[in-house]
């Protein structure tokens, strides 16, 4: 005989669900908005980091050199739009030949939109500005950073990985900041069978800016950077 009390089912007042299914209208608009501004950008590169770098910081100075030489190599630069390394990103487009473009999100606290975009996006859902960051991007730069910059990594892994975006350059700036995590793929990932060796491959460690840029033109050397129509029709449901 089961004695486990049974759990009384909460009540949800009808005006919170009314207010959940008007939510979607709002999440199909960013989505549409977000479209529609970011389709004329390719190719780009979408430059992931710490919000809490300060300009007089060596990855903050590194990451506007990397941002400038891809924006003179034609690429169009995508960032958080915020603070710190996403700043850096976007300077360094801003002054170099190709758009910069901050993808912002409305945040209670250290989220402020920098002065260096000349595409600006505003979201308030964490998983749409996601899609943005992964549909319009030809490769990922990814300079240290903390929870927000690892979600953003392994989302783009996952997503790489499993084949629900096209492959494409994950290139990680700063091999002693991202050695231990590197290291720890390899020693319980691998050895856990959780991840096959072959995927340690969509991982690059490049320290150098101008090998940066060179490692995205030789992924693309034999293809072109515009996604084929099968890329595309994977991306509709990413």
């Amino acid at each position: 005989m089961n004695t486990q009390p049974k759990l009384p089912s909460p009540a949800i007042p009808e005006a919170w669900n009314s207010k959940e299914a008007w939510r979607v209208f709002g999440i199909m608009s960013e989505f549409v908005s977000a479209t529609d501004r970011l389709n004329r950008i390719h190719p780009a590169v979408t430059i992931f980091g710490s919000a809490r770098t300060k300009p007089d910081q060596p990855y903050y100075k590194l990451t506007e050199e990397i941002s400038r030489l891809l924006s003179d190599a034609g690429f169009s630069v995508i960032s958080g739009g915020g603070p710190g390394i996403m700043e850096a990103a976007n300077k360094g487009a801003f002054y170099g030949k190709s758009p910069s473009v901050g993808l912002n999100i409305q945040l209670p606290h250290e989220q402020s939109s920098n002065l260096y975009q000349n595409i600006s996006q505003t979201f308030q859902h964490f998983f749409a500005r996601k899609v943005m960051f992964v549909k319009f991007a030809s490769a990922y730069v990814v300079m240290p950073g903390g929870f927000g910059t690892l979600d953003e990594l392994m989302e783009a892994l996952t997503l790489v990985q499993t084949g629900k975006t096209r492959k494409m350059p994950i290139i990680l700036v700063g091999s002693k900041f991202w050695s231990g995590m590197i290291e720890w793929f390899r020693t319980t990932l691998l050895e856990e069978k959780v991840i096959s060796p072959d995927d340690m491959n969509l991982i690059q460690i490049i320290d150098e800016p101008q090998a940066v840029v060179s490692a995205i033109f030789k992924h693309y050397e034999s293809r072109g950077f515009e996604p084929s129509e099968a890329e595309r029709e994977r991306q509709l449901y990413l």
